[in-house]
C-alpha cells in the first residue's frame, strides 16, 4: 500500500467523469487500498478516485474512523431530506464551505468482489457519500457553497 498524491482544485483530472469499472482485479485492489491509506493519512472522511489522479468510479468513505466503505460505480437511488453545514475537500485543503445537501441517501454500489449491494446513510454519511458521488461525475463542493469559502482555521477557532 502506499499513500498517492491527493490533486488539488485547479488540475484538470478533478473536472472529468469517471469510468464505470468492468472487473476487479490486482492494479484496482492496489487502488483501493491506496486510496484507504491516503484518506485515513489525510484525516478524511472520503476520497475518490479522480483525487489521486485515476479516473475510475471509485469512492473510498470512513466518517467514523471505524466503518470503512468502499463503493464501486455507486448510483444514487433516492435522497430525501436536507441539511445546511460547512463542508471540506481534501482536495481544495485550507478552505470550507456551507453546502447544502439531502439528509438521507440510498445508493447502489458494487463492493470489492464486485457483488452488487444497496446502503443508505443520514446526516455526515449522506453528505460524505453525495460529495463523493460528484467528485466521479467531474463535480466539486466549491459549485455548491452559498456565499464564500472561509479558512477551515478560522472555523476551528470558533469552536
Amino acid at each position: 500500500m502506499a499513500i498517492r498524491n491527493i490533486r488539488e482544485i485547479g488540475d484538470p483530472v478533478l473536472n472529468k467523469k469517471c469510468k464505470e469499472v468492468k472487473e476487479m482485479n490486482a492494479r484496482t485492489r492496489e487502488l483501493i487500498n491506496d486510496m484507504f491509506e491516503t484518506m485515513y493519512e489525510a484525516d478524511g472522511v472520503g476520497l475518490a478516485a479522480p483525487q489521486v489522479g485515476i479516473l475510475k468510479r471509485i469512492t473510498v468513505i470512513d466518517v467514523t474512523g471505524e466503518d470503512p466503505l468502499l463503493l464501486i460505480n455507486p448510483v444514487v437511488l433516492e435522497t430525501s431530506g436536507e441539511q445546511t453545514a460547512y463542508e471540506g475537500c481534501l482536495s481544495v485543503p485550507g478552505k470550507s464551505g456551507i453546502v447544502t445537501r439531502a439528509n438521507y441517501v440510498k445508493v447502489r454500489a458494487y463492493d470489492e468482489n464486485m457483488e452488487v449491494f444497496e446502503t443508505e446513510g443520514t446526516e455526515l454519511l449522506a453528505r460524505a457519500i453525495l460529495h463523493e458521488v460528484e467528485h466521479l461525475d467531474g463535480r466539486l463542493y466549491v459549485e455548491r457553497v452559498e456565499g464564500d469559502l472561509v479558512n477551515t482555521a478560522d472555523l476551528l477557532e470558533e469552536e
